[in-house]
């Protein structure tokens, strides 16, 4: 099954990917590490202006653990799960003092470093290095559970089931285009809602198709949960440091939020994060 997949997969992403800059030829590993990061839960199209905007500022890991980390949170903008400019910090500081400057390039050094996790790692190997690792993101888990497994949508979490499936399938030459290839096609064509299968290069070995796409439990819908909670909440407080180059007075966040209890609750959560700072009493900034 694994070599049947690899022409057809590989032909359609010859002709159909998008050209990210993260993938060009010369894009760093630091580059690829960036863009990994930024890419978890957030779509290209919000990605790609800030890392643009993130890579003529801070072009190397030297550059970015030269400035304070509220720096980073600052230019992370409105990308969400703003902890992920925290951890590309740490990243950036942890390059410059234990790797001479220089992204690892082995899985198990990468997996050292602050805040990256098992397919992060599989991806910077990969993409930078070109490392043959099974590179399991969302798109590529759904992927291989509908066309070889014939199921509809993978486990919640990754099973060891899940791994040996697409280590078995990495090819001997090229694993890196085969990874990328794949989550392309989980990405434009195989997508988790409205499947197009007229359009998948693979429809014809496809065992969800062939067994009439039947259906299984998949990922919950979101709601419109977003208003007025706490996630909300914090953005618009962080936002108020995002924007000042320096301390604000507390009454400047208190006027973006009414809701004092709930409001009280997420400076706290900032604190506790590491997003934000009371440098005296009275005061909040970004972490210096």
């Amino acid at each position: 099954m694994g070599t049947a997949l690899h022409t057809p997969i590989l032909d359609w992403y010859a002709e159909k990917a998008r050209d990210l800059p993260w993938r060009r030829p010369d894009a760093s590993p630091w580059a690829i590490l960036v863009s990994e990061i930024m890419l978890q839960q957030t779509p290209v199209a919000r990605v790609q202006p800030v890392w643009t905007e993130w890579m003529e500022r801070w072009p190397t890991p030297a550059a970015l653990a030269a400035e304070p980390p509220g720096e980073a949170v600052r230019h992370w903008g409105r990308l969400g799960y703003p902890r992920r400019a925290l951890n590309l910090h740490a990243c950036a500081r942890a390059i410059t003092a234990d790797h001479d400057g220089r992204v690892p390039s082995s899985y198990d050094a990468l997996r050292g470093l602050p805040g990256v996790g098992d397919y992060t790692a599989a991806a910077v190997a990969s993409f930078a290095y070109g490392g043959s690792h099974a590179v399991l993101d969302t798109n590529v888990r759904r992927v291989l559970a509908r066309a070889v497994r014939g199921e509809e949508y993978p486990p919640k979490a990754t099973t060891t089931v899940e791994r040996r499936l697409a280590e078995s399938l990495l090819p001997a030459l090229d694993a890196p285009t085969w990874a990328v290839a794949v989550m392309e096609l989980g990405a434009l064509v195989c997508t988790a809602r409205a499947p197009r299968c007229a359009d998948c290069p693979v429809a014809g070995l496809c065992a969800w198709r062939l067994a009439g796409r039947p259906a299984h439990d998949g990922p919950e819908r979101r709601g419109q949960t977003y208003a007025g909670t706490d996630r909300q909440c914090r953005g618009r407080l962080l936002a108020v440091l995002r924007d000042a180059h320096g301390a604000v007075p507390k009454a400047a966040l208190d006027a973006v939020w009414a809701d004092e209890v709930q409001r009280e609750r997420a400076l706290d959560s900032l604190v506790a994060d590491g997003l934000a700072e009371v440098p005296d009493e009275g005061t909040y900034r970004l972490p210096a």
